[in-house]
């Protein structure tokens, strides 16, 4: 398949209609939303895949907005047979609360005031900014995600949505993260606010009328760069290499390629970020902790997890270590979670994850090609016991726009299966019980079956709907043809 663009796109608001509770116990009144989406959105919203972004990052994924230079930052792997592909899944990417790109930040206007926020806006938290994404899918009336991915600040988004809401994530990827700041990563953030905060243009925050605190946010920028790099890739880039001169300068100017590169890089980002905004997502960078400073074992802050993990790391990345990944791989394990690992071989450093493309495009395909029938099955189905009356069976398929209903004991078991053409013959036959017209030998499928043999059972049977039930025969969910033909070629079988 020709891998192609999503094209231009535009950013979308969403309000929410009451307060944000943050985790701090403080309110957060009309907060706003930034958000984009690709890709459609099937009748099951079952083939959803959140995208979750870092410090830095934004709602812009993929794409092109008029008048840009460049697509969104993780344009690469998304979009129409790319790694998650537009023309299977539905791409959701939202700017996180306290961020400067659209959603409710420091930056934005306290309406109370009618002035920015500046430092009166709340300090927030991993947990405060999945919170709000979860108000959004709320919105898009999505019960439950394919798969939730981000890396680096991204990553911790995934582990707390696995966390806060184990329900709504079937499959999560956090790549080159952690499950709590270390002593290390607090130190260089904090020295990054320090910069900003001793630039005297901040003002205690309020510049947004003045000056703005540019010359610090470039600073912790330049020093936040270093982290995302590693030795041996400066190596590659710079050496000691020259900047536009052959010999030192013997003074403090720009001697070195490496020092232009980060004055660069600092400037740049000063163009697009908001220093406040720096301030906070840094902070609540800081604060992430699913052992919550140590009251719980990660295997305890894991135990309610029911995601299929998948965990990526960076060889050569040491903010956020392989060992780190490990350690979360060790308490999805003590779990009994789904969990694998993979490790991408690179010189990039913690940056890899947006570089090292064609790896994490291989792994992800691999973990995405493994779809389980309990990936993308309807959970919590609508079900008739055998004593229901048609009349009750016809209504319940109406009020669930479903064709099919599993027919079950007390005790959820599987009996039987009716569905609309069953109902439709027992009306003309003038029937009054489900047990005059169900089929009792049923094809079911199981959770854990991949979903390939879930479409070869319907082609075989020529049926549209599979009961999905464990190993006791209680009834978890269906699985449809729709389901399918999201995620699996339409000829393939």
């Amino acid at each position: 398949m020709k891998k192609e663009s999503v094209g231009v796109v535009e950013t979308k608001y969403y309000n929410l209609s009451e307060e944000l509770k943050l985790e701090s116990g403080d309110r957060l009144k009309d907060v706003t939303i930034a958000y984009e989406t690709y890709g459609t959105l099937n009748k099951q919203k079952s083939n959803a895949i959140l995208v979750c972004h870092a410090l830095s990052g934004d709602a812009h994924v993929a794409g092109w907005h008029e008048g840009d230079r460049k697509p969104g930052w993780w344009d690469n792997i998304i979009g129409p047979g790319k790694c998650l592909d537009t023309d299977r899944y539905f791409i959701i990417c939202s700017n996180v609360i306290g961020g400067c790109q659209g959603s409710t930040g420091p930056s934005s206007t306290n309406p109370e005031t009618g002035k920015p926020y500046a430092l009166k806006f709340p300090i927030i938290t991993i947990k405060d900014m999945v919170k709000a994404q979860k108000k959004l899918i709320d919105h898009l009336e999505i019960k439950q995600l394919f798969s939730v991915v981000g890396g680096s600040m991204g990553g911790m988004q995934v582990l707390q949505w696995c966390v806060s809401y184990p329900d709504m994530v079937r499959s999560a990827i956090p790549i080159a993260t952690t499950s709590y700041s270390s002593p290390q990563q607090i130190a260089f953030n904090e020295v990054g606010r320090r910069a900003i905060i001793s630039d005297p243009h901040w003002n205690e925050g309020n510049y947004y009328t003045g000056e703005f605190p540019d010359n610090g946010l470039a600073l912790a920028r330049m020093i936040g760069h270093i982290t995302y790099l590693s030795n041996e890739s400066m190596y590659e880039k710079f050496g000691r290499r020259l900047q536009d001169k052959e010999e030192y300068g013997f003074d403090f100017s720009t001697d070195f390629e490496v020092e232009s590169y980060l004055h660069y890089q600092g400037n740049t980002f000063t163009k697009r970020f908001d220093a406040n905004s720096y301030l906070y997502i840094s902070k609540a960078i800081d604060y992430f902790d699913l052992t919550e400073n140590g009251t719980l074992s990660l295997s305890e802050a894991f135990k309610d997890v029911k995601a299929r993990v998948l965990v990526i790391s960076v060889d050569s990345d040491w903010l956020y270590t392989p060992a780190e990944s490990k350690e979360i791989v060790m308490a999805l394990t003590a779990n009994e979670v789904e969990v694998s690992y993979c490790q991408i071989k690179s010189s990039y450093g913690h940056d890899a994850f947006l570089l090292e493309i064609g790896q994490l495009s291989y792994i992800i395909n691999g973990f995405y090609s493994e779809t389980l029938v309990v990936d993308v099955m309807t959970l919590n189905a609508a079900t008739v016991t055998e004593d229901s009356s048609i009349e009750e069976a016809a209504e319940l398929m109406l009020d669930e726009k479903v064709t099919h209903l599993p027919v079950v004991s007390e005790e959820g078991k599987m009996l039987g299966i009716v569905t609309a053409w069953d109902i439709s013959k027992a009306v003309a036959l003038k029937y009054d019980k489900l047990d005059e017209i169900m089929t009792r030998d049923v094809i079911t499928a199981l959770p854990q079956d991949p979903i390939e043999s879930a479409a070869i059972k319907m082609r075989k049977h020529n049926i549209s709907s599979l009961p999905v039930v464990n190993d006791q025969g209680r009834v978890l969910g269906l699985i449809t043809t729709d389901h399918i033909s999201t995620l699996i070629a339409g000829d393939k079988y």
